[in-house]
């Protein structure tokens, strides 16, 4: 799946949008961004951003949750480390340059793993949803926020066709929701709890898996 669309890529095209990307992104994403932080919040707790680029979700999560951030790109983490300083976000537990598909993080060490628009910004989607499965606790949540490749009819057509230019924007627009729901499948120890489409068009949703108790993943294999 990854081909041509790799991490060097990714992180040039984020270089290139740190400077401008709340300006052009932040009104656009705000509903996703907000319901993704209002399901954390649902499970609350230790709460693992990940692509958290500029921060700009970090000051809608309430104080009481401890917050760690992290993203490929170190323009972007300049931005969000402003920000905190700015908002005096004591919560903010560290931002850090990393990985999605190897995060340097202990075994459930997290409650909940956000993940806004960045599945689709990935070379190994399903490689880096194996990374967030093992960081959170039994019980926990995997939420992501991301366009959602159409099936078919004249949006897939499109997405097909502009596929190449979006992977040198550092997105893939092409992506179905079924390399998600195949993934929990194959992983046994999560499960799909919910889908919900998101402004704007509803070209984009709220994903949301639960890890499985260790128990409950024996008995569904």
């Amino acid at each position: 799946m990854a081909g041509d669309f790799d991490k060097q890529t990714i992180s040039k095209a984020y270089a290139r949008w740190a400077p401008i990307y709340d300006l052009v992104f932040g009104a656009v994403f705000e509903r996703g961004r907000r319901a993704a932080v209002a399901a954390a919040e649902r499970i609350g707790g230790r709460i693992l951003e990940v692509g958290v680029g500029t921060g700009i979700s970090l000051p809608d999560y309430a104080r009481s949750n401890r917050l760690v951030g992290v993203d490929l790109s170190a323009p972007m983490l300049r931005k969000a480390q402003a920000r905190v300083a700015e908002h005096g976000l004591t919560n903010v537990e560290a931002l850090a340059v990393m990985d999605a598909e190897h995060l340097a993080l202990p075994d459930q060490s997290f409650d909940v793993v956000v993940a806004q628009y960045v599945i689709t910004a990935v070379p190994h989607p399903e490689a880096t949803l194996d990374e967030f499965a093992r960081v959170i606790r039994p019980g926990g949540e995997i939420v992501l926020v991301n366009h959602i490749g159409a099936d078919s009819g004249p949006r897939a057509v499109f997405e097909q066709c502009f596929a190449p230019i979006a992977r040198r924007l550092g997105w893939r627009p092409e992506f179905r929701f079924r390399v998600l729901s195949d993934w929990a499948a194959r992983h046994g120890g999560v499960r799909v709890v919910e889908r919900r489409p998101m402004p704007p068009l509803g070209h984009f949703s709220l994903i949301r898996f639960e890890r499985l108790a260790d128990g409950a993943r024996r008995s569904a294999a």
